[in-house]
């Protein structure tokens, strides 16, 4: 389906929703309703109060331009009569995406949770519909997979219709909300909606990658995307490079004062353990998994990706803050994810990750937590089979 009369629904109305997915929606001119959700009801009401509009600054290389969102139909599923339109718009949708905080909001708010509202409106849908893609852009692996399973759960059969297809996203765009006003006048900002005392920031690196579609007769409208036969080795390529040193970066430039990423940009000894961190630990676990799958997961390839982002990561148009970079220790440190499962990956191709553990002792240090207290949150198999405490070792040595 492509050209007119079609209708985009969001899920959540963070820097991604707004900053990527509407904007390329809009950019497309192929939609003519875009309905959002969102449950915070003064953003809702500050949207609607703008007729439907919103700001958002797009930082590259040599500065920052601001682009204008507009038709955004915003509904709060938290309130009734709202939530019956937005199960109707689910229900009509071309292109769906959810940009949840995390995968566990899922499925939080009742009648106003968002797997609640998309199987009402996927079950009102008639046989035969017109196919539909719902992107997940929740930075994490399996987001779609974790969806499709709720969604499944609430419909009849217990699957999904086969015109719908649940897909994963890798969305290498550095993304933020600036609140600070300083801030916002230094950079000049716009906002993101009068009433609204915050801005969004995005970069302007598109190249986001999803899951291959394979549903007949569907054309997508946002164009951008490139479509991938098998996605997991580039989800892992963003949790264990690039989020990685992302952190690794983050705690450095934390213990040395320093406000924001373009700072860490400067300082010639972060940025040497960063790269130390990318190319010699973490690039050589991926490319001992990957090897040869991409032009990614080449010597080359993945160098030139370091390169890129290292200096998207430190771009002063973004000012980044480090506040952000490391909120969130606990789940950032978790088994499976950034610091530790990049550590994993390096052992595996038989190199020692110290940059990685430098990190990620930084890391426990703000937290408070000793070697032992590793026990209580990471899995108990890992230390059964001594590699919890290789890793260990590692950081607090």
């Amino acid at each position: 389906m492509s050209g007119k009369n079609r209708q985009f629904v969001g899920i959540g109305f963070g820097p991604i929703q707004s900053g990527l997915f509407l904007l390329e929606a809009q950019q497309s001119g192929c939609f003519d309703r875009m309905t959002v959700a969102e449950i915070d009801g003064t953003l809702v009401h500050a949207v609607r109060d703008s007729g439907g509009h919103c700001a958002v600054n797009v930082a590259g290389p040599r500065g920052i331009k601001k682009h204008e969102v507009g038709s955004i139909y915003m509904l709060n599923p938290c309130v009734p009569a709202d939530r019956d339109e937005l199960v109707r718009a689910i229900a009509d949708a071309d292109e769906i995406a959810t940009a949840l905080p995390s995968v566990n909001a899922f499925d939080v708010g009742g009648d106003a949770a968002p797997v609640s509202c998309l199987a009402d409106g996927l079950r009102l849908r008639a046989p035969g519909a017109h196919p539909v893609a719902i992107y997940t852009a929740e930075n994490h692996n399996h987001a779609a997979e974790i969806l499709e399973q709720k969604i499944a759960a609430l419909l009849p059969g217990g699957c999904l219709p086969d015109t719908v297809q649940v897909l994963n996203t890798v969305i290498g765009k550095i993304s933020g909300t600036i609140s600070d006003a300083t801030e916002q006048r230094h950079l000049g900002l716009a906002l993101l909606t009068p009433g609204i005392s915050r801005a969004v920031l995005v970069e302007e690196f598109n190249h986001i990658l999803i899951t291959r579609i394979r549903l007949p007769g569907f054309t997508r409208a946002i164009a951008a995307f490139e479509e991938k036969d098998e996605l997991l080795p580039f989800e892992e390529a963003k949790l264990y490079g690039h989020n990685a040193i992302h952190a690794v970066i983050g705690y450095l430039a934390h213990t040395r004062g320093l406000h924001n990423m373009a700072e860490a940009g400067l300082d010639v000894e972060i940025m040497r353990k960063a790269n130390e961190a990318f190319l010699d630990e973490s690039g050589v676990g991926l490319l001992h998994r990957y090897g040869g799958r991409d032009r990614l997961f080449t010597p080359a390839g993945f160098t030139a990706h370091a390169e890129d982002l290292l200096m998207r990561m430190t771009n002063p148009y973004l000012c980044d803050p480090i506040a952000r970079v490391i909120r969130d220790p606990r789940r950032k440190l978790g088994w499976d994810d950034r610091l530790i499962g990049a550590m994993r990956l390096a052992l595996q191709a038989g190199v020692q990750p110290v940059r990685l553990a430098e990190a990620a002792k930084l890391g426990f240090a703000e937290m408070h937590l000793t070697r032992d207290e590793l026990h209580g949150i990471w899995p108990p198999a890992a230390w059964q089979n001594g590699e919890a405490a290789t890793i260990a070792d590692l950081i607090f040595k």
